[in-house]
């Protein structure tokens, strides 16, 4: 997945300029999950300010998980289930790689329960293409087709790719204080 990603800026002066143009430097496609594509954009931390400063927020040790007030931009193409299914598959292998591949959301998936995660953010998502099951804890889904969007908020849940076809979906995390 090599994501364009158009970045723009201002000039010493104050006038708009396009800062960047390149694809998205943070992304990895899964040796050990084939066909499971992440590719982080863009990150903003809590406290950001316009004029941003230079550089590339992704380049840094991002969370993929945003502190409260802060934001991540990432796009994620998802195999179809039968690839963890498959006699091959070697979770622990699979463990290792989210691990360095998507740090702070890695550590929230439920070993006991694959797929299920829970983060302190409200989530946009937005399915670019194919189709993806989202399910809730209480073991309820809807069916997503493409362009179908997603407000989650802060609840634990997993995606599903029932079909045999990639799906690929858009998600802006926003991070957030949850009440206890």
């Amino acid at each position: 997945m090599d994501t364009r990603r158009i970045v723009t800026g201002h000039s010493a002066t104050g006038k708009s300029v396009f800062v960047s143009d390149t694809t998205t430097p943070r992304n990895h496609k899964f040796k050990h999950v084939p066909g499971f594509e992440t590719g982080l954009v863009w990150g903003t931390e809590p406290g950001g300010v316009l004029p941003a400063s230079d550089g590339d927020p992704t380049e840094q040790a991002l969370s993929w998980v945003p502190q409260a007030d802060g934001t991540r931009l990432m796009v994620v193409t998802f195999p179809p289930d039968s690839v963890m299914g498959s006699p091959d598959f070697n979770p622990s292998a699979a463990g290792g790689e989210y691990m360095q591949a998507i740090p702070g959301l890695a550590e929230r998936f439920e070993m006991e329960s694959p797929g299920m995660h829970t983060t302190d953010t409200v989530d946009y998502a937005v399915l670019l293409d194919g189709e993806l099951h989202l399910e809730l804890d209480d073991g309820q889904s809807k069916k997503l087709g493409r362009h179908d969007i997603v407000v989650q908020q802060g609840t634990r849940h997993a995606w599903r790719n029932l079909s045999t076809a990639p799906a690929t979906i858009l998600f802006i995390l926003v991070g957030a204080e949850r009440k206890r």
